[in-house]
């Protein structure tokens, strides 16, 4: 066990923190005295929860022999004195409720088309209200409303900002009618039951409290607590870091806070700046096994178990991408990871995008020779049809239940603290569902499951999950303005830049600067002048390192916040060190892979597996002998190549429909072939819209190509076959291809075969092929699949501008001789061990899938010599 031997430095500051306590002890014991006030019957107000138990401690410790006031919040006295439940149309402070009643009040008055746009400002600008309207006495609310609804604005249809006003006045009627937890606080008999009341005010000004400060007269006072704080002695240290990015941000930050522990100045404040940045610096502290009590909690929907409880929910909708039901269903214990890969493997081979899709044909027994496939989708679509049709909520629920049990989830949700918070949130654990008879007719409307979604994803997003908390912990992870009152031997400050700590915050809600003012709703002034307070107490703090990161992730240059800025120009701080430890790392140069392919023969070989050999020979080893594959996007959009997949097929179509029933009208060809790519859509599972770029070029590529092929037959030519699968042995080897199409042409005498490719490309490109000879080898190894000992082989260049163009290699037989010399002089130069190196060269790199493999970008030197045999 480390032992922390605490400085003179930390134990002044805990003494800087009792004499804060002291004097407004003090002044409390005072205030009771003076007006005859019994100490058991004075209550103390606190700004947070979390001094309840300091305020406790040091009153015992300076006043031992008396009694004690009760240390409250204004939440917590309420609670203790009655408790509250809402009824009709109260506005709760629970999102789940109040986003249903927002969608009610908008029903009520004729806003019901604009219920899904509204709802959320609604009940956001009623939260903003509440607080406001709660402060004000009940038998006093009335007049207040009457003097406020003065300041609101007419919603006149067809303005500019009809919409604002609207909510505006909804949301100040909602609240006025609204009863409130804190509305007991302002009852005769609490009154009566209380002698004093004290005020403890943080950094901001508290309108319930000021209000009950006023409403208990002479009897109640305001004491600020950060006029009472004193001297800490020695003056604080302060060192500025300056990160690079966010990763070296929280490397920094978690590297302060580790020095801060081991050199014993605990407990460290953690400030809860910027909560994403926090999570990072957890994951280091926690990989160095520091406990941490983070007091601030995370946003319920960042957690993991509301992730999978969305996830549900997005796969569900009708028109659901396959990654979002993969992504759903890749959580689901009810299904075997065998099934769930089977099932990824088919949509990523057939590039399905939407689930409806894949459904359709699963649900059809379309899925080639597997069929547990169709038995896999038939539950996941089950399960989907459970969620999909309108309901109240208090149907929505168990529906939602049903599924995370029939998915194997609702087990893991429970054994999850944060699941458990999740189920807590959405009401869906035993007995919550009791909650819903008391919402009124907000529950009883019916919702779609994207209206479902949304309200979920509401309460998921305003509910918040603070983790078990560990006794002792050196390190607290804490709101800067909750550092007031507490023993902090050192503070860590991340995110202070310009964009994440503003010294000037922008209050929340659309409200004019008069209504802040008048109604006491924050301001840009008291929020500034509270930020302020709070990091000038921050900065009193023994030790104090801030950071900020001068760069974010999207490249943007960022400065330091103003608050720094000022320090810096104060001239009174220090550049932080580096407080990571240095570690050497032997260097390891990445040299250019030469494996050897021996022990892999190749059995088959395809034109475009000998390409990579002759352009890469390590693309050859690692993607035909090894068989690694790159997955496919699902969610990629269509592009050249898949443009000219689906025209081959297009083509086949048109020509075998027209072998069988020949037309030489040009009208009905074009009627044909429309009809063959209307028919190649459906069954390449092409969703309308996918291919809407290359649409608008249809109709010049189709009749560009009716006018080459009537040209083409008038040669003499005449089609017989296409996407013919060709095999040819050659020793040990076997030739295998597709050949896209077979003609047969004869002007006189005795017809030739003529083997064409079709390309898609730039017709340039497809003349650079021809020009090349023997270094292009695609024609010529389509003509090697062939017995003839006479034929013609052609690229047809199938342009979308309607120019179509046939590029005819003359001497194919010929290339073909040296071709098949070629393949087989390079499989005997494998077999005999030969390395097959990663060349680097060229284009070929640039598009390259095995990139990764070979570390071509980190090779130690990208001249180094290659073998001085020769290569295959």
């Amino acid at each position: 066990m480390t032992v922390i031997a605490k400085s003179d430095q930390t134990s002044g500051f805990a003494a800087a923190s009792t004499a804060l306590w002291q004097r407004a002890l003090a002044r409390v014991a005072a205030h009771a005295q003076a007006h005859g006030a019994h100490l058991a019957r004075t209550v103390v107000l606190v700004p947070y929860a979390q001094l309840m138990p300091w305020a406790q401690r040091h009153w015992v410790q300076q006043f031992p022999q008396s009694f004690a006031p009760r240390f409250e919040t204004t939440r917590n006295w309420a609670r203790q004195l009655q408790a509250f439940e809402p009824t009709g149309d109260d506005l709760a402070g629970d999102v789940a409720r109040d986003t249903l009643t927002a969608r009610t009040l908008l029903d009520r008055v004729g806003q019901g088309g604009q219920r899904e746009v509204l709802a959320t400002p609604l009940q956001e600008a009623a939260a903003q209200l509440a607080p406001v309207i709660a402060a004000v006495p009940p038998a006093l609310r009335a007049a207040w409303g009457d003097e406020a609804r003065k300041l609101l604005a007419t919603p006149e249809e067809g303005t500019a900002l009809h919409y604002e006003a609207l909510v505006a006045r909804l949301a100040l009627e909602w609240a006025l009618a609204s009863r409130y937890a804190t509305d007991v606080l302002f009852e005769p008999g609490v009154r009566g039951a209380v002698d004093a009341l004290v005020v403890l005010e943080g950094f901001q000004s508290d309108t319930l409290t000021r209000a009950l400060q006023a409403h208990w007269g002479e009897q109640g006072v305001c004491i600020a607590l950060p006029a009472l704080v004193g001297d800490a002695g020695s003056p604080p240290q302060w060192a500025l870091h300056a990160a690079t990015d966010a990763e070296d941000e929280a490397h920094r930050a978690a590297a302060c806070v580790l020095r801060h522990v081991e050199q014993g100045r605990v407990p460290v404040a953690l400030a809860a700046t910027d909560r994403a940045l926090i999570r990072r610096v957890l994951a280091h502290l926690d990989s160095s096994g520091v406990l941490v009590r983070d007091e601030s909690g995370w946003i319920l929907s960042t957690t993991r178990a509301a992730s999978r409880v969305m996830a549900m929910l997005q796969a569900a909708a009708w028109n659901a991408s396959s990654n979002e039901v993969l992504d759903w269903v890749k959580h689901t214990p009810a299904l075997m990871p065998g099934e769930v890969n089977r099932l990824e493997q088919w949509l990523r081979k057939g590039v399905v995008q939407h689930w409806s899709a894949a459904a359709q044909w699963g649900l059809k027994g379309d899925v080639g020779v597997q069929p547990h496939l169709a038995r896999t989708v038939a539950t996941v679509e089950a399960w989907r049809n459970t969620l999909r049709a309108a309901r109240p909520l208090a149907q929505w629920l168990p529906a939602l239940r049903t599924v995370l049990e029939q998915a194997g989830q609702w087990q893991g949700l429970q054994a999850d603290p944060a699941g458990m918070r999740v189920l807590a949130a959405l009401r869906l654990q035993d007995g919550q569902q009791s909650e819903l008879d008391g919402w009124g007719d907000s529950a009883g409307r019916r919702m779609t499951l994207t209206e479902f979604t949304r309200w979920a994803k509401d309460v998921l997003e305003a509910g918040c999950y603070v983790a078990a908390q560990a006794a002792g912990a050196p390190v607290v992870v804490v709101p800067m303005p909750q550092l007031l009152g507490r023993p902090f031997a050192a503070a860590v400050l991340p995110g202070c830049d310009e964009k994440r700590l503003q010294p000037a915050p922008e209050p929340a809600g659309d409200w004019t600067q008069a209504q802040r003012e008048v109604w006491g709703l924050p301001t840009r002034q008291s929020l500034e002048a509270a930020q302020r307070a709070a990091w000038a107490h921050a900065l009193r703090t023994p030790v104090v390192d801030v950071l900020w990161r001068t760069g974010d992730e999207g490249g943007e240059p960022l400065l330091a916040c103003a608050l720094v800025l000022a320090l810096q120009l104060d001239g009174a701080t220090l550049s932080g060190s580096d407080e990571r430890g240095a570690r050497e790392v032997v260097a390891t140069p990445t040299l250019r892979p030469l494996p050897v392919g021996q022990a892999l023969p190749v059995t088959h070989l395809s034109s475009t597996a000998y390409s990579d050999l002759r352009h890469c020979p390590y693309r050859f080893f690692a993607q035909r002998q090894l068989g690694l594959r790159e997955a496919d996007e699902l969610d990629a959009e269509v592009d050249k190549r898949d443009f000219g997949t689906w025209l081959h097929a297009v083509l086949q179509h048109f020509h075998e429909a027209l072998l069988a029933e020949p037309t030489d009208g040009l009208d009905e060809r074009r009627v044909r072939m429309d009809a063959a790519a209307e028919a190649v859509t459906r069954e390449q599972r092409l969703q309308d819209g996918d291919f809407l770029p290359f649409a608008a070029g249809w109709t010049q590529l189709r009749d560009g190509y009716l006018q080459w092929l009537a040209g083409h037959e008038q040669q003499g030519a005449t089609f017989r076959q296409a996407e013919v699968k060709a095999r040819q042995p050659l020793g040990d080897l076997e030739l295998i291809g597709t050949i896209d199409r077979i003609d047969g042409v004869s002007s006189t005498g005795e017809p030739a075969v003529l083997v064409i490719d079709y390309k898609t490309e730039s017709d340039s490109v497809t003349r650079q092929r021809i020009k090349a000879g023997a270094e292009d080898t695609q024609l010529a190894f389509y003509a090697a699949l062939l017995s003839h000992d006479t034929l013609r082989a052609a690229y047809v260049n199938v342009g979308e501008r309607g120019e179509t163009q046939l590029h005819e290699q003359d001497e194919v037989v010929h290339l073909r001789d040296v071709l098949i010399e070629g393949i087989q002089h390079d499989m005997a130069r494998i077999a005999a061990g030969a390395p097959l190196p990663a060349l680097g060269e060229g284009s070929v790199c640039e598009f390259c899938a095995v990139r990764g493999l070979c570390r071509k970008d980190y090779w130690a030197d990208a001249e180094q010599a290659l073998p001085a045999q020769e290569m295959p």
